[in-house]
């Protein structure tokens, strides 16, 4: 006996056709590729509280609107972390400089910077024990990459580690798989209660190289100098672009991904291209003259990398419509060639999604796996609304995550198709449902 529902979405299988051959085969071939060329290379990087933040959100405003889209800014509050002139240089046993990235939050050193022995440790574990050793000394973590999702507690918790066993600087191995003696930025969290010190990324070569030193007892001296410090809290927006529904324009299926970067690199990767589909998305539908029941919302998160700013506001002044969010879909994990849509929801939502996903047979990726994820969606997932996240071909995307290797050199335009095609499918079908996945 076939469901109802499997009926109801395999009448959606020509208009999905018409979405998939627009985006991949024709005009919009290769626009979101393009679209992201066009904006990271006009406006390059974009770290939370900076001027180029203001112009990107700026830019996407503009681009947006006269795409024909309904689009508005909602303020929110962000950090402003500000990277200033940083260096640093093994003295002993031999001259090098070493490659750094300092942390997102991290303090500064003093003007003439922080000269001092290093202890070598390989983990958590390792510091514990030797925390006799530790006082007065600059902690190089030397930890091995496990997953991002594990080795992600070095770059967070690192100098608060260090700095309760009286290390006076932290140098920490940067989260990859894969080096060419690049450093890897991010964001780190001071704990509670623990005096805050520098905390840089060094690279996985120069971190091993240490650890060698260290092994044959050599004694190590690096000075550190980092002229990080935080301003107060700037404003900012998240960027919002709708296509309103014709019967349940109170209703939304959101689509996302955030504007804001790292300062190095293009962020063209992360998360470039997920704003970038999620706009094409609204595109393609537009210029199908689809108009679904319920409204499509695209949003553009500011302040991602600093733990998800603008989307926690986002939800606080939301969430008091909550039954009123049918799907929220976030793209963060790179847009290489799409593999699977990622959904959490209830058992009978995930029945639907995957009669939704079956429309995506002409670009083979039918598959439905569990677990959505985001950081800006996740507050709402958390609390039962159903969320979902391209699964893609991601095994490169560490590599160049939160570098300066992270530019259009490594978006491929015709992935950009596919996840575009993807994306719009899932949003159109969702929203124009009879009803609303259950939860």
């Amino acid at each position: 006996m076939v469901s109802d529902i499997a009926i109801e979405v395999a009448g959606y299988a020509d208009v999905a056709k018409q979405i998939i051959d627009l985006a991949v085969f024709g005009a919009a071939q290769n626009r979101s590729y393009t679209r992201l060329a066009d904006f990271t290379d006009t406006i390059g990087n974009r770290v939370s509280g900076s001027h180029n933040l203001d112009l990107a959100i700026k830019y996407m405003y503009n681009a947006m609107t006269e795409d024909g889209l309904d689009v508005h800014l909602e303020p929110v509050k962000i950090p402003h972390w500000v990277r200033g002139d940083e260096s640093a240089q093994m003295i002993m046993p031999r001259a090098k400089s070493l490659a750094i990235l300092g942390l997102g939050s991290s303090v500064g050193t003093p003007p003439e910077g922080i000269e001092a022995e290093v202890l070598v440790v390989q983990s958590f574990e390792e510091l514990k024990r030797r925390a006799s050793e530790a006082p007065g000394r600059i902690v190089v973590f030397n930890q091995p990459f496990v997953s991002y999702g594990e080795t992600v507690a070095y770059r967070a918790y690192g100098a608060s580690k260090a700095s309760q066993v009286g290390a006076v600087a932290t140098l920490i191995r940067s989260i990859t798989p894969f080096s060419i003696n690049s450093p890897h930025t991010g964001w780190q969290d001071y704990q509670d209660g623990v005096k805050h010190i520098p905390t840089a990324c060094i690279t996985v070569e120069d971190a091993e190289l240490m650890w060698r030193m260290a092994q044959r007892g050599q004694k190590i001296v690096v000075r550190l100098t980092m002229g990080a410090k935080t301003l107060p809290d700037a404003d900012s927006f998240n960027t919002v672009a709708e296509i309103r529904g014709w019967q349940h324009p109170e209703q939304v299926v959101l689509l996302s991904g955030h504007l804001d970067s790292w300062d190095v690199g293009q962020g063209a990767m992360d998360d470039g291209g997920g704003a970038m589909i999620s706009w094409e998305a609204l595109s393609l539908i537009k210029d199908l003259g689809l108009r679904p029941r319920r409204t499509l919302r695209t949003v553009l998160w500011s302040a991602e990398e600093q733990g998800g700013v603008g989307a926690q506001q986002y939800y606080d002044q939301h969430k008091v419509n909550i039954s009123n969010f049918d799907l929220v879909m976030e793209s963060d994990l790179g847009t290489f060639a799409p593999l699977a849509l990622q959904f959490t929801g209830s058992d009978a939502a995930r029945k639907v999604m995957e009669e939704v996903v079956k429309l995506l047979a002409p670009i083979n990726t039918t598959k439905l796996e569990s677990h959505g994820e985001g950081t800006d969606i996740s507050p709402w997932m958390q609390t039962g609304v159903p969320g979902a996240s391209l699964h893609v071909a991601d095994s490169r995307y560490f590599w160049f995550h939160h570098s300066e290797g992270d530019t259009m050199t490594v978006q491929d335009p015709q992935d950009m198709n596919l996840c575009s095609a993807l994306w719009a499918v899932v949003a159109y079908v969702v929203a124009d449902l009879q009803d609303m996945l259950p939860r």
